[in-house]
């Protein structure tokens, strides 16, 4: 199958690229830098989702789940309109990746391997549901780490944490005309 090439217009065969020659990238990056406005935005979002969890994680002494809520305020306040940072991706994406923890911790204890399979699993278990959020990918690991196998945890500290970020994301996200939080629930 032929494709056309963006600069000459004309069509041309695919061009076979050996595997280390992949890893050049096909192009340059083209994102542009956010305006003022929605970088304040993002601050606001993410110093308020964060200072919400780390209160509630300290009080509750869970210091473990912040790194995977960081990264996802990352996601939710930076890049609003992404799909990995939609409610739905968010909310199921950390939940399910700390059932999926908490299940390997049950059957296989903690060591490399049930650390390593938890974070392959919730990828198995994220792309088949479409609740791909990366971050989710930490939650499992914790799970096996952290959750010493409580079935209570992927709701307290997991979806409570994962419900504070996109209760502020909702608030915040949508004080700027110009992004609207969230695209889609479901």
């Amino acid at each position: 199958m032929s494709e056309i090439k963006l600069e000459t217009g004309k069509k041309e065969a695919p061009s076979q690229k050996s595997y280390f020659q992949k890893w050049a990238g096909q192009m340059k990056c083209s994102v542009e830098a956010p305006k003022a406005g929605f970088i304040l935005v993002s601050f606001i979002g993410g110093f308020l989702g964060i200072l919400a969890v780390a209160y509630i994680c300290i009080q509750a002494q869970l210091f473990a789940f912040f790194a995977p809520l960081g990264a996802s305020a990352v996601l939710v306040y930076g890049a609003p309109a992404a799909p990995f940072s939609q409610p739905r991706n968010l909310i199921a994406g950390h939940v399910l990746s700390a059932f999926v923890g908490v299940i390997v911790y049950n059957i296989l204890g903690f060591n490399y391997f049930s650390v390593a399979l938890a974070v392959g699993l919730a990828i198995v278990v994220m792309l088949g549901t479409r609740t791909v959020h990366p971050p989710a990918g930490a939650t499992a690991l914790i799970g096996v780490v952290s959750s010493n196998g409580n079935f209570l945890w992927p709701i307290v500290p997991v979806a409570a944490g994962a419900l504070i970020i996109l209760v502020v994301a909702l608030i915040v996200n949508n004080f700027d005309n110009n992004r609207s939080y969230p695209v889609y629930w479901y």
